[in-house]
């Protein structure tokens, strides 16, 4: 018994570790995203100045 819980916990990574990661990224992916592409993001910034030369 002892030997199983030891194996147990010596397997690296866990799923709960991945999916916890997995989240994070998708969340900071969003903000990315939206700060590129909403209305005062950097793309529309770009466009407002490039019209203003």
């Amino acid at each position: 018994m002892k030997i199983t819980n030891k194996l147990r916990k010596e397997n690296g990574i866990t799923i709960l570790a991945l999916i916890i990661t997995v989240i994070i990224l998708i969340i900071l992916a969003g903000i990315t995203i939206a700060g590129l592409t909403g209305e005062n993001g950097l793309i529309q910034n770009a466009r407002k100045s490039k019209r203003r030369i």
